[in-house]
């Protein structure tokens, strides 16, 4: 059973959602240690976060942005407000997610269905000719040898492994980052390609990715 953490101060709502999800066939648990959240939070072993922007002792976005830091685990951001300027902060800021109260019960269990469904996807490895793609690691391992890569060059080279042999557009490759809430424009897409294919260098594949001007690149 996938397991959820509700942080979430108000007690009445924390405990009408851990029944919701508990009947929805997850294992739901209330957080309450507000005074030390981020360490807190990092130790639980949990599949999805629900967490409320206003909670005691620290603003709910400069949570989410400080545990970004040191996790991928799914964020719903869950909140009475209803404006904008919070929703995209909180985009910004990593959330995978964003939910204002009153919320129809059906529609948050499905957002957080859809959410686990994408993270159970991305989970599986991949594998590139002798290189193992750990993709929760971050790591490419080839017999001895380990490379490790940032989000955005795995979440590149994983495109590129999906789709290999056919030409991917620049278009293609910052909608696929984009959609995994990594915002970059198209100078840091080029710097990224760079950095992969220096690191794929590393492990004895220089020739992996190749420029089509005007047109992509491909990975053969």
């Amino acid at each position: 059973m996938k397991k959820i953490l509700i942080v979430e101060d108000d007690e009445i709502i924390a405990q009408e959602l851990q029944s919701l999800l508990n009947n929805a066939g997850y294992v739901a648990t209330i957080f309450s240690h507000f005074e030390n959240a981020l360490e807190e939070i990092l130790k639980e072993k949990v599949d999805l976060i629900l967490l409320d922007i206003n909670i005691p002792h620290i603003n709910g976005e400069f949570l989410l942005q400080e545990f970004r830091k040191q996790s991928s685990i799914p964020i719903i951001m869950v909140t009475s407000r209803n404006s904008e300027a919070d929703e995209l902060l909180s985009m910004s800021f990593g959330a995978d997610d964003y939910i204002t109260k009153p919320y129809n019960p059906n529609i948050l269990l499905l957002r957080i269905a859809a959410i686990l469904k994408r993270v159970d996807s991305n989970s599986q490895n991949l594998v590139y000719r002798d290189i193992d793609i750990l993709i929760q690691k971050g790591i490419l391992r080839r017999g001895n040898e380990e490379i490790i890569l940032t989000k955005n060059e795995m979440i590149i080279f994983c495109y590129l492994v999906t789709h290999q042999n056919r030409i991917v557009t620049r278009d293609e490759l910052m909608t696929d980052l984009w959609s995994n809430n990594e915002y970059i424009n198209d100078n840091a897409l080029t710097v990224n390609i760079s950095r992969l294919r220096s690191k794929l260098k590393e492990i004895g594949y220089e020739d992996a990715i190749t420029t089509r001007k005007k047109m992509g690149y491909i990975l053969s």
